[in-house]
């Protein structure tokens, strides 16, 4: 039997990029071939898909890993890497991408619409891209960066303009089995229906779906019952129908203390996607009017009900009294609702150009690791590097200093031997290029040699230079290191 699942924890693994290859050309009568390394090949991404022949999250439930393949490295004689294939996961449309933290990162709504659930990793660079002007021959090459890996919450929210509201066995499925083909499980005991049915109903010239979903009971908006469970289904419904039942033998229930716990937990009820249930558009079906006692209850209580403001029905899905009239009702009220909608449009490219004192990462002191740098470039970079080869350690050394990462830390307070960190690596700091090295001689504009000196007693810049030019005019040739000429032939 086919189980409808619509919540379930996804847990997807990028491919990671290829290495780049360290190679250098060497062939007879090619001398200074140079490298020729090639790159790594991109990593694949995971990406989940809006496929319209897909209502469930089942197969995720069964498979909760998805996992892409690896770019291949690089090869010699400049042949790079290939690229890793993405892997596309179908979703059923109505589905909301939620972190391990339950904030939602994306809502699929729309055939084909794409979400990349993990990005694949970048692939390394190979000796010939990183040959320039001070590195004729590089001895290395640049990692693969590792593909991207997270935990995801799939939650599938129904697409449906109606949604049947109602305690358990109000009769909510029998009447969407009344309205259209869909033939959703009914029996007399409460809590029949554990996952939501759809059923399509035509009226005069309106065709909409109606959402028969799992009871609500007090306390359902805090996770009592299947509440949850009801709720985050009916947060995209256009129109809500609240079915009371009329014939209930419960002593403490009636028709209008029913709608006001209904109502009650609708507005206690924080939907994720940020919608607001108590805007909805009403209507009210009192069911089962087949029996006399909720006929006489319906009568009773017509104008408490009406109170409220919205459109009262009386219907018997049993003997289909009232079917269609509740279902013009329906149609008249999501003809509106869909009129009033804001039509949906192309989504806007928004460009947030980086501000011009944004130096892409940050210097922050930590008490036990000392400094912590974060940013997404020294990071990849440090990720990209290989640690056992000098050179690339030296490389990366010139790349952040180029970044202003050395400068940045000696005006943190850093000095040589504290430990920084930069991602998952952590470094003994000796500052070894220019940039750190002046950084750490003293303040910019001053010469620590000179402090305690008087500038006043020190001769000018011109002063010095005439001086220079008359000591080197009264050198003799052995001073400057010049031997006669007849010394080198004899």
């Amino acid at each position: 039997m086919a189980r409808f699942v619509d919540h379930v924890t996804l847990h997807v693994t990028a491919g990671s990029g290829g290495h780049g290859c360290a190679s250098i050309r060497r062939e007879k009568f090619v001398p200074l071939g140079g490298p020729d390394g090639g790159n790594g090949g991109r990593g694949g991404d995971v990406v989940l898909v809006v496929d319209p022949g897909v209502h469930t999250l089942l197969d995720f439930h069964h498979r909760p890993h998805a996992t892409a393949g690896n770019g291949r490295p690089g090869q010699g004689s400049f042949r790079n890497g290939a690229n890793a294939d993405d892997i596309e996961l179908a979703v059923p449309e109505g589905t909301v991408v939620l972190d391990a933290d339950g904030e939602v990162l994306h809502d699929l709504t729309g055939i084909g619409t794409r979400f990349v659930a993990a990005t694949g990793g970048r692939g390394g660079l190979g000796n010939a891209a990183l040959a320039g002007p001070s590195r004729k021959a590089p001895g290395f090459a640049l990692l693969g960066e590792p593909g991207e890996s997270r935990d995801l919450v799939l939650e599938l929210r129904s697409m449906a303009d109606v949604g049947l509201v109602g305690y358990p066995s109000a009769g909510k499925s029998s009447l969407v089995s009344a309205l259209s083909a869909a033939k959703p499980k009914i029996a007399d005991y409460p809590f029949t229906t554990l996952a939501p049915n759809l059923g399509v109903v035509s009226a005069g010239g309106s065709t909409f779906t109606v959402a028969d979903v799992p009871g609500l009971i007090p306390g359902a908006s805090s996770g009592k019952g299947l509440g949850l469970d009801f709720l985050r289904h009916i947060e995209r419904c256009s129109v809500l129908v609240h079915v009371v039942d009329c014939a209930t033998f419960e002593p403490d229930r009636d028709p209008v203390s029913d709608i006001r716990a209904l109502e009650a937990e609708l507005a206690a009820y924080t939907p994720a996607l940020g919608t607001d249930l108590a805007a909805r558009p009403r209507i009210v079906a009192l069911n089962k009017m087949d029996v006399p006692d909720a006929v006489e209850l319906a009568e009773m209580v017509h104008d408490d009900v009406a109170a409220f403001g919205w459109p009262v029905v009386e219907i018997s899905t049993a003997t289909r009294a009232g079917l269609q009239e509740l279902a013009y009702t329906m149609a008249t009220v999501v003809d509106e609702a869909r009129a009033a909608a804001v039509p949906s449009s192309a989504p806007r490219v928004v460009l947030r150009p980086t501000a011009v004192d944004d130096t892409g990462f940050s210097v922050e002191p930590d008490p036990e690791e000392g400094f912590v740098v974060k940013g997404e470039k020294p990071e990849r970079w440090v990720r990209q590097t290989d640690f056992q080869n000098d050179e690339a350690v030296g490389y990366l050394a010139d790349r952040l200093a180029r970044l202003g990462v050395e400068e940045a830390l000696a005006d943190a307070g850093a000095r040589p031997g504290d430990m920084v960190t930069i991602g998952i690596h952590t470094f003994d700091w000796e500052p070894s290029t220019p940039a750190g090295v002046a950084a750490m001689r003293g303040n910019r504009g001053t010469d620590p040699r000179l402090e305690g000196a008087e500038l006043a007693d020190r001769p000018s810049a011109s002063d010095r230079r005439a001086a220079r030019d008359e000591r080197r005019r009264h050198r003799s040739d052995d001073e400057l290191g010049i031997a006669p000429w007849h010394e080198d032939y004899e």
